[in-house]
């Protein structure tokens, strides 16, 4: 769910290759147009399992602009800094005019950027806040206009048998536990949009007005909450909007680019949580919010549980979500998805030591972090680069910390030095 003046063209409503885009055709109403389907297998030597992943992303069917581009784009870069134990994987939806420009920008420079940090391994959750930070930095101070276009992001790293997951925005990532009989869906991700008291309560602060479109436009009282639960009544979601306009229109609190928005406490700093793998983890999803709009993320579970090979689970998925969304709607969003399967993970292998293959290029420390034995040391991020020197850690505009279900630890987002 995008701007409201971009991605969005409904008034009331609004995700073996290593780095591409495998579009599908948008196909006719009803039917998509699948592309090829990957399927690809990396090692992790250092726990002895293996990720099986498949991706499948699916262009919009949108009949007012049938030739609209898909704006949503991946990245998945295997053996991270020359490294066989750490994987990258990543979904962004773009929104705006210049949408597709802003994912495409982000999906390149946020990996190189994780790529070239030396304290990837020694401090995750900092060096992935610092690159979701700068990699915000250089789209502002690229040639692609942000003032009202932009990325979210949802992100997986594999280190070993640690999983980190940043998001930015209204995208998601879901893991597949084993419970028993049953296979129980875990949210890794919490979407951020004003649905959310936190963040509603911070972009207010902000100097945010959040309302409803018909709020906006003067058809229901801007001073009684409308809107209702997400997942029942969302089809006029909450925005963003400026003091004394009737833009961005954003229905997400947090992203990458939108620099308008900024000035509204949209923020590019991302929640990161963190998930030590073991053998009752069977897989985990992450995908852009076209799957996620009319699909919860139990459903999605049981889609990928119901299919053996990821590819036919990635087109179940794209076919399933687009159908629903010309159930509810005359058109449907772009969709992405990427599976990733944990394979021969045992629990004599779990807790073994991450250690640096001797083929690697990059030899960082041969011990990882337990990364959730130092959530407590994580501070909140800057709203914006120029306010890195703040003398107040209290201001309204800085990310609130949260805390995810048991199984999961959020982190709150560490501080870019200045």
């Amino acid at each position: 769910m995008g701007c409201v003046y971009g991605k969005c063209c409904k008034r009331h409503h609004a995700k073996g290759k290593e780095n591409g885009c495998l579009y599908g055709q948008s196909g006719v109403q009803g039917r998509p147009v699948f592309a090829e389907r990957s399927l690809d297998s990396i090692s992790v030597p250092s726990h002895n399992f293996c990720l099986e992943y498949s991706v499948l992303t699916q262009r919009g069917y949108y009949p007012d602009s049938p030739e609209k581009e898909n704006q949503d784009c991946y990245c998945i870069r295997t053996r991270l800094c020359g490294n066989s134990n750490i994987h990258f994987f990543g979904v962004f939806d773009g929104h705006g005019q210049f949408g597709a420009q802003c994912s495409n920008f982000a999906k390149d420079r946020l990996v190189e950027i994780l790529s070239n940090d030396s304290s990837l391994l020694k401090d995750p959750i900092k060096a992935y806040n610092d690159a979701f930070l700068r990699t915000n930095e250089e789209l502002h101070n690229s040639d692609i206009d942000d003032a009202m276009s932009g990325t979210t992001a949802i992100t997986a790293l594999v280190i070993g048998n640690t999983l980190y997951v940043a998001n930015v925005g209204d995208s998601r990532a879901v893991i597949a536990l084993k419970k028993g009989n049953q296979i129980i869906a875990q949210d890794l991700s919490r979407d951020q949009t004003p649905f959310r008291q936190d963040e509603y309560e911070r972009v207010k602060l902000c100097g945010a007005r959040v309302l409803s479109v018909d709020q906006v436009e003067g058809l229901k009282d801007p001073t009684v909450q409308t809107w209702g639960d997400e997942e029942t009544e969302g089809s006029d979601p909450p925005r963003l909007w400026v003091e004394n306009g009737m833009y961005p229109g954003t229905a997400f609190t947090r992203s990458v680019g939108d620099s308008t928005a900024e000035n509204i406490g949209v923020i590019a700093a991302p929640e990161v949580s963190v998930v030590q793998l073991t053998p009752d983890h069977l897989f985990f999803v992450i995908a852009s919010d076209g799957v996620f709009e009319f699909l919860p993320s139990q459903a999605v579970v049981d889609l990928v549980s119901s299919n053996q090979d990821p590819r036919d689970a990635c087109s179940e998925i794209v076919g399933e979500s687009y159908k629903l969304w010309l159930t509810h709607e005359s058109r449907t969003d772009d969709i992405t998805i990427i599976i990733v399967h944990i394979k021969g993970l045992s629990n004599s292998n779990a807790g073994l030591t991450g250690q640096v293959s001797k083929g690697d290029a990059k030899p960082p420390s041969a011990r990882m972090k337990n990364a959730a034995s130092d959530l407590s040391d994580t501070t909140r991020s800057d709203l914006n680069p120029s306010e890195r020197n703040s003398p107040s850690d209290q201001q309204p505009c800085r990310p609130i910390i949260s805390v995810d279900q048991s199984a999961v630890t959020l982190s709150p987002s560490y501080s870019q030095p200045a």
